[in-house]
Protein backbone atom coordinates (compact mmCIF):
# COMPACT_ATOMS: atom_id res chain seq x y z
CA UNK A 1 0.00 0.00 0.00
CA UNK A 2 2.74 2.57 0.59
CA UNK A 3 4.96 1.92 -2.29
CA UNK A 4 1.24 3.20 -3.86
CA UNK A 5 1.29 5.91 -2.34
CA UNK A 6 4.57 6.95 -3.44
CA UNK A 7 3.84 6.38 -6.76
CA UNK A 8 0.80 8.16 -6.77
CA UNK A 9 3.16 10.99 -5.27
CA UNK A 10 5.69 10.53 -7.76
CA UNK A 11 3.27 10.76 -10.54
CA UNK A 12 2.02 14.06 -9.56
CA UNK A 13 5.08 15.82 -8.90
CA UNK A 14 6.04 14.27 -13.14
CA UNK A 15 2.80 15.99 -14.43
CA UNK A 16 3.24 19.31 -12.55
CA UNK A 17 6.55 19.26 -14.26
CA UNK A 18 5.51 18.03 -17.42
CA UNK A 19 3.00 20.50 -17.61
CA UNK A 20 5.47 23.93 -16.36
CA UNK A 21 7.81 22.78 -19.21
CA UNK A 22 5.12 21.84 -22.27
CA UNK A 23 3.22 25.05 -21.02
CA UNK A 24 3.78 28.61 -23.53
CA UNK A 25 6.94 30.14 -22.21
CA UNK A 26 7.51 26.96 -20.25
CA UNK A 27 11.30 27.14 -20.37
CA UNK A 28 10.87 30.19 -18.26
CA UNK A 29 8.26 29.13 -15.81
CA UNK A 30 10.74 26.38 -15.53
CA UNK A 31 13.27 28.41 -15.03
CA UNK A 32 11.64 30.20 -12.21
CA UNK A 33 10.58 27.09 -10.77
CA UNK A 34 14.26 26.23 -10.22
CA UNK A 35 15.26 29.42 -8.98
CA UNK A 36 12.51 28.97 -6.12
CA UNK A 37 13.35 25.61 -5.17
CA UNK A 38 17.00 26.67 -5.03
CA UNK A 39 16.50 29.70 -3.32
CA UNK A 40 14.43 27.63 -0.62
CA UNK A 41 17.22 25.15 -0.71
CA UNK A 42 19.60 27.73 0.38
CA UNK A 43 17.21 29.24 3.00
CA UNK A 44 17.15 26.31 4.81
CA UNK A 45 20.80 25.59 4.68
CA UNK A 46 21.08 29.05 6.34
CA UNK A 47 18.20 28.66 8.98
CA UNK A 48 19.58 25.46 9.65
CA UNK A 49 23.22 26.89 10.35
CA UNK A 50 21.29 29.20 12.74
CA UNK A 51 19.93 26.92 14.42
CA UNK A 52 22.79 24.69 14.98
CA UNK A 53 24.55 27.82 16.08
CA UNK A 54 22.03 28.81 18.74
CA UNK A 55 21.92 25.30 20.39
CA UNK A 56 25.98 24.81 20.06
CA UNK A 57 26.79 28.18 21.03
CA UNK A 58 28.42 27.15 24.68
CA UNK A 59 29.99 24.33 22.55
CA UNK A 60 31.24 26.95 19.72
CA UNK A 61 32.70 29.46 22.32
CA UNK A 62 34.37 26.90 24.53
CA UNK A 63 36.54 26.43 21.15
CA UNK A 64 40.14 28.26 21.33
CA UNK A 65 40.58 31.05 18.71
CA UNK A 66 42.49 29.24 16.77
CA UNK A 67 39.98 26.27 16.71
CA UNK A 68 36.99 29.16 15.72
CA UNK A 69 39.12 30.50 13.17
CA UNK A 70 39.79 27.22 11.16
CA UNK A 71 35.85 26.24 11.54
CA UNK A 72 34.36 29.29 10.27
CA UNK A 73 37.30 29.78 7.58
CA UNK A 74 35.92 26.45 6.62
CA UNK A 75 32.79 27.31 6.52
CA UNK A 76 33.65 30.35 4.68
CA UNK A 77 35.41 28.53 1.96
CA UNK A 78 32.54 26.15 1.29
CA UNK A 79 30.52 28.93 0.70
CA UNK A 80 32.75 30.43 -1.54
CA UNK A 81 33.33 27.16 -3.43
CA UNK A 82 29.63 26.44 -3.78
CA UNK A 83 29.46 30.63 -5.22
CA UNK A 84 32.24 29.62 -7.52
CA UNK A 85 31.21 25.86 -8.92
CA UNK A 86 29.02 28.02 -12.13
CA UNK A 87 33.06 29.38 -12.72
CA UNK A 88 34.76 26.62 -12.16
CA UNK A 89 33.18 23.57 -13.63
CA UNK A 90 33.38 24.73 -17.01
CA UNK A 91 36.79 24.83 -17.18
CA UNK A 92 36.85 21.35 -17.69
CA UNK A 93 38.40 18.56 -15.30
CA UNK A 94 41.05 21.25 -14.29
CA UNK A 95 38.08 23.36 -12.76
CA UNK A 96 36.55 20.71 -10.83
CA UNK A 97 39.35 18.99 -9.74
CA UNK A 98 39.89 22.94 -8.28
CA UNK A 99 36.79 22.92 -6.73
CA UNK A 100 36.89 19.18 -5.27
CA UNK A 101 40.08 20.28 -3.85
CA UNK A 102 39.05 22.94 -2.04
CA UNK A 103 35.76 21.26 -0.79
CA UNK A 104 37.99 18.52 0.64
CA UNK A 105 40.26 21.52 2.22
CA UNK A 106 36.90 22.89 3.69
CA UNK A 107 36.36 19.67 4.87
CA UNK A 108 39.31 19.01 6.31
CA UNK A 109 39.24 21.95 8.74
CA UNK A 110 35.88 20.81 9.65
CA UNK A 111 37.29 17.44 10.54
CA UNK A 112 40.37 18.96 12.33
CA UNK A 113 38.39 21.43 14.49
CA UNK A 114 35.87 18.67 15.32
CA UNK A 115 39.46 16.25 16.46
CA UNK A 116 41.00 18.71 18.63
CA UNK A 117 37.76 19.69 20.32
CA UNK A 118 37.54 16.05 21.87
CA UNK A 119 41.14 15.89 22.70
CA UNK A 120 41.80 15.49 26.22
CA UNK A 121 44.42 18.19 27.50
Amino acid sequence: MERLKTLRNFAIVALIALAIALAPGGGKGLNFVLWLLTAAFFISIGFLGFRLYMEYRFTLESLTTEQRAVLYGSIGLAFWDFAAAPRLWPLGGAGIAVWIALLVAASAGVYWVWRKSREYG
